[in-house]
């Protein structure tokens, strides 16, 4: 039973379109690979990727001159990058995003047969390729799903905790759900989206036909519900499966999404810049008030230190008091000897005066007699 129903599952999941729309041309002028349906445009390259299950995959990517998202499209089933090329390019202008699309193994020019593995290892494939080829970082990626690209989808975004935006474009709680209406995940099923959905950390829209006759509305509904971090959902009034994008309000509101998210990251990322500058100044501070304890410490310990003398200051200004009595001194000292110098003078002169004064009154006593 379980094998059976796994088949079926897998039948459902898996309806590639046979032949494939399109083929690949080597222009040997330019060294790139074309598509046969279009003329080759600047912005736009085919690449293969080879994934770690051993098939290899055909991708598209499309750049825009003024992105700062990057679109990883999963497409639905019965659907290959031919069929897709012209909805691509109108997306990645409308949208202003950069824009990668790839063919599950088996699908369009991918070699190997479809399998739910594979989408898993397919989807890696391109997601590393935006990394390494084109530089894209993990948040600026918006990981898109339709349909069973729902599948690969939320296997990837339940592993990449830091994701700009999730895209569920009338998606699948699991596959076996879309036949019956089970209410319990079975080992058998696939793509088990129902399960997923909780473990996705970023954003997720929800856009889903409330007629669609392939994939219940219900499915997208309850995949919303279950989101984390939900945004306000889209139910085309009408839509069925395979004509959401020709609303007008599917653009629209996708459009608003993807301007929305941007500009929550770029609010997140201005708080973060303004609290890492805000730690970075308080740092050094920490980091000097950290120098000044042991500073106070030194000082505490000379404090505590019995003082072992007078200090340099101290001795240079006994030094220099010594010096100015010296000098006082010398001064006295000289001041003594000129009053004995001066007193010996006058005595002298005072002797001497006195001797000629009792010369001349000999001299008159002589000439008297």
């Amino acid at each position: 039973m379980g094998g059976v129903t796994s088949s079926v599952a897998a039948k459902f999941a898996f309806f590639p379109p046979s032949p494939s729309s399109y083929k690949l041309v080597y222009d040997e002028l330019t060294g790139l690979l074309l598509m046969n349906l279009f003329p080759h445009r600047e912005n736009v390259e085919i690449l293969k990727l080879r994934t770690r299950r051993g098939t290899e995959i055909v991708t598209m990517y499309v750049r825009h001159p003024m992105a700062t998202s990057t679109l990883l499209y999963s497409h639905g089933n019965a659907a290959d990058l031919g069929q897709m090329y012209e909805l691509f390019i109108e997306l990645s202008i409308h949208l202003k995003v950069n824009l990668m699309g790839y063919d599950y193994s088996g699908y369009g020019q991918s070699t190997g047969k479809p399998s739910e593995h594979h989408t898993y290892a397919d989807i890696e494939a391109a997601y590393k390729c935006l990394e390494e080829t084109y530089g894209a970082k993990q948040e600026d990626v918006i990981l898109y799903g339709q349909s069973v690209g729902s599948g690969p989808t939320l296997d990837l975004a339940a592993r990449l905790p830091h994701l700009r935006a999730v895209v569920l474009h009338s998606p699948i709680l699991s596959g076996l759900r879309v036949m019956y209406p089970v209410k319990k995940t079975y080992w058998f099923d696939i793509f088990k989206n129902i399960d997923k959905i909780p473990l996705v950390n970023c954003p997720v829209l929800v856009i889903h036909g409330t007629c669609d006759e392939v994939v219940d509305c219900s499915h997208g509904k309850q995949l919303w519900e279950l989101s984390k971090e939900k945004y306000e959902p889209l139910w085309l009034e009408g839509g069925n499966h395979c004509d959401l994008e020709h609303y007008p309000e599917y653009i629209k509101h996708l459009k608003k999404f993807i301007t929305t998210v941007e500009r929550s990251l770029s609010s997140r990322a201005s708080t973060a810049q303004s609290e890492k500058q805000s730690s970075d100044l308080e740092m050094p501070r920490q980091s000097v008030d950290r120098r000044e304890k042991p500073r106070q410490s030194v000082d505490r310990r000379e404090k505590e230190k019995p003082p072992k003398g007078p200090s340099k200051k101290s001795k240079l200004r006994i030094t220099f008091e010594q010096h100015l009595d010296r000098t006082r001194r010398s001064v006295d000292f000289h001041e003594k000897a000129r009053k004995s110098v001066d007193h010996h003078q006058h005595h002298q002169n005072h002797h001497q005066i006195e001797r000629g004064r009792k010369s001349v009154d000999r001299l008159d006593r002589v000439r008297s007699e």
